[in-house]
């Protein structure tokens, strides 16, 4: 055996994990039932009301758009709101939600750095998604994940900030498993996509497990769904993530 894949098998049965997730339970072989779980407790669904709101300042090339807001840096749960662009306004089609981010809230912009449980404040665009059971009937890329593949949060390791097939190259030193509960369905944020070492990795949006993150944005499963199935890769979608600014 390669000596990553057993640095692999060995974190996978220990469960330690260096990105987004904390303590999430391995799935056990790729046997999942392809249908979507229950609702996670642990967020609260606030409103469903649409209404409409003024563009944010400095105007955005999207035209759907989700914020995640705070009023503070410490927080560990958010606001999150997901907005169509009609008009030159912003309508609001989902939520406010209450999701959960970074065991130690938000990083001012610029400031996340590996492995201090904040998310980063910023505003970005999605990757592919991705989850344990099948495509839940997305229009983003999704990509199904095996006992094989991790998220490389090793800054020294060439492939970081990637999702690696441990079959194939090295996912760097404790490599994140992504066949794990949390990870049932999820969405790559668009974070550090330059791979800057040690500025953070793994950032997702995915379900709640009814914790705070090492960075990552969680809603209840259904809620995660909603919104997966809304997001379109043809209306440039964008996510915008940090404390809440004077009203």
């Amino acid at each position: 055996m390669r000596p990553w894949l057993r640095l692999a098998a060995g974190l996978a049965g220990a469960g330690l994990l260096a990105g987004c997730a904390v303590s999430v339970s391995p799935v056990a072989g790729s046997t999942r039932a392809a249908s979507a779980p229950a609702a996670v407790a642990g967020s609260t669904r606030l409103s469903h009301r649409p209404a409409a709101a003024p563009l944010p300042a400095g105007p955005l090339a999207a035209h759907q758009l989700i914020t995640v807001t705070t009023p503070s840096y410490r927080d560990t749960y958010a606001t999150f709101t997901a907005y169509r662009q009609a008009g030159g306004r912003w309508q609001r089609v989902l939520g406010p939600w209450t999701a959960r981010i970074g065991r130690n809230g938000f990083a001012p912009a610029g400031q996340k750095r590996e492995g201090d449980g904040r998310t980063p404040s910023g505003t970005f665009r999605f990757g592919f998604f991705f989850g344990v059971l099948p495509n839940p009937g997305v229009r983003f890329r999704y990509r199904q994940s095996h006992p094989y593949d991790y998220w490389d949060d090793d800054p020294a390791s060439p492939r970081y900030n990637e999702w690696v097939n441990a079959l194939r190259a090295s996912p760097g030193l404790n490599p994140e498993p992504m066949d794990v509960t949390a990870y049932d369905y999820g969405a790559v944020i668009g974070y550090n996509t330059a791979r800057a070492p040690g500025l953070g990795s793994a950032i997702f949006l995915h379900q709640n497990i009814g914790i705070a993150t090492a960075g990552c944005i969680t809603l209840p499963t259904a809620d995660l769904l909603t919104v997966l199935r809304w997001l379109n890769p043809a209306r440039s979608p964008r996510i915008r993530m940090g404390v809440a600014g004077p009203r």
